[in-house]
């Protein structure tokens, strides 16, 4: 197993039986067939009581994996033709968004993500996928782009939250998210988003707008890290896991709440266990609901977007007694 966690020790202790046994056999010209099924079912049994039983805390240790995809990864299986722009045409050029122009099984579209490193030294330069306001700008860019030549656009959300620097503050963090939230909200062009690993606060709303909001089955999607809820709420973060469950912030929550319209399965293990069935499976479910969108007009798509995000949420207030939900 590769990159295993924690809570998957059990299952790599008994693997390493498995190999003990079978290695042992073969050195000493020993039939251990039975013994090996018998520990292989067990393993079976016990990875699939393991993983359909996860705890908020363990998928969340899945959604921050280091070896789970990024989007460049699933931008080189699910799309042809990707032609990275880069620039804000204000400042720079922010690492932590990547996004150009590619085509889904030969429809042109605009493709926009945030995107983590594979070491440190990348993960550095792309600010562990927290994006400068130049970055957030950048891909408003894009899909501005995307809009005027009406090219679908498609996003994938993977971040921690936007930079909480001082520098991104100087140059207009909370205007850039803002500005990304109304301008996305207006667009006449389908809009898909993805949860692909970490949804965080306002870093992964400035690319959240979309008609159909998708989530892979091991992402969480929050309005802040459970380490900073924690800290705020119980001012310890060492209570993160607490927070988590606390948040509801898995994707069968986040689907109850209404804040997602899908879930997208992932190889039991995680996403990283097997790349290329999942990006096949996410390229199929970007074109079916492509497909629905297809058939909306321009003054449409926007008022299906104003109506999916106009109906998430509850509110009760009390009044002499009576109790009212919206």
């Amino acid at each position: 197993m590769a990159g295993e966690l924690p809570f998957e020790q059990p299952l790599l202790e008994l693997k390493a039986k498995i190999e003990e046994l079978r290695n042992f056999g073969s050195e000493k010209q020993m039939d251990f067939s039975d013994e090996i099924a018998r520990l292989e079912n067990r393993y079976e049994q016990l990875a699939t009581d393991l993983y359909s039983s996860m705890t908020t805390s363990q998928k969340m240790q899945l959604a921050r994996h280091p070896q789970r995809p990024t989007t460049l990864d699933y931008i080189q299986l699910i799309f042809t033709d990707f032609m990275e722009l880069h620039g804000d045409r204000l400042y720079g050029d922010d690492l932590a968004i990547v996004g150009g122009l590619a085509r889904l099984n030969g429809i042109p579209v605009t493709v926009i993500g945030h995107q983590k490193g594979k070491d440190t030294k990348d993960n550095i330069a792309r600010h562990f996928g927290m994006p400068h306001p130049d970055g957030l700008r950048k891909g408003l860019r894009l899909m501005q782009q995307a809009n005027k030549f009406k090219r679908p656009i498609i996003t994938f959300i993977d971040t921690p939250g936007a930079f909480p620097g001082s520098a991104a503050e100087e140059r207009g963090q909370g205007e850039a998210i803002a500005r990304n939230l109304m301008e996305m909200a207006s667009f006449g062009v389908p809009i898909l988003c993805v949860v692909i690993g970490e949804g965080g606060s306002g870093g992964a709303l400035a690319l959240g707008v979309g008609n159909r909001v998708l989530m892979l089955e091991n992402a969480i999607y929050s309005v802040s890290t459970p380490e900073a809820a924690s800290s705020i709420l119980y001012k310890d973060a060492t209570r993160s896991g607490e927070a988590a469950e606390a948040m509801k912030i898995t994707a069968d929550h986040i689907l109850k709440l209404g804040v997602i319209d899908e879930i997208i399965p992932e190889p039991r293990g995680g996403a990283h266990r097997d790349l290329a069935s999942l990006a096949e499976v996410i390229k199929e479910t970007l074109i079916n609901n492509l497909q629905e969108l297809a058939v909306l007009s321009e003054k449409e798509l926007v008022e299906d977007r104003y109506k999916k995000f106009r109906k998430i949420g509850r509110f009760t207030y009390t009044q002499e007694g009576n109790h009212n939900h919206a």
